[in-house]
């Protein structure tokens, strides 16, 4: 009988990860693998063991327990880092260019290599 009673309370007992409801910590953790150390070279806060990452991940848990929007809590870190904070940063005109600047540039090398092959052939 107390068996079947403990087996009801654990039950009936909200389940809590790291003192948050399952659902908001599966949120947190979301937020906390876009976001990257400030400290460690290309590693997410989340995976992270330096004193910072623990402190934005108890940051990242309050606010997601106050019920702030993620894109709330994305704003408040990139206002406080930059976007360098974020793993996957917005696409805005600088990046751009940076994230096609390589495409550009093969398909250059491809012209000039196409270019003067068809020269050199012509020549024999």
């Amino acid at each position: 009988m107390r068996v079947l009673l403990l087996a009801v309370a654990l039950i009936t007992q909200p389940v809590t990860i790291g003192g948050l409801p399952v659902e908001e910590e599966t949120r947190a953790q979301d937020l906390m693998r876009e976001m990257r150390c400030m400290v460690c070279s290309g590693e997410s806060i989340l995976d992270s063991d330096a004193p910072m990452a623990q402190d934005m991940r108890r940051y990242v848990r309050e606010q997601v327990a106050q019920g702030v929007d993620d894109e709330q809590v994305r704003q408040a870190l990139v206002e406080r880092f930059g976007h360098e904070v974020l793993l996957r940063p917005p696409m805005t005109g600088p990046a751009i260019i940076l994230w096609m600047a390589p495409m550009l540039f093969l398909t250059f090398g491809g012209m000039l290599l196409f270019v003067s092959m068809g020269k050199r052939s012509t020549k024999l």
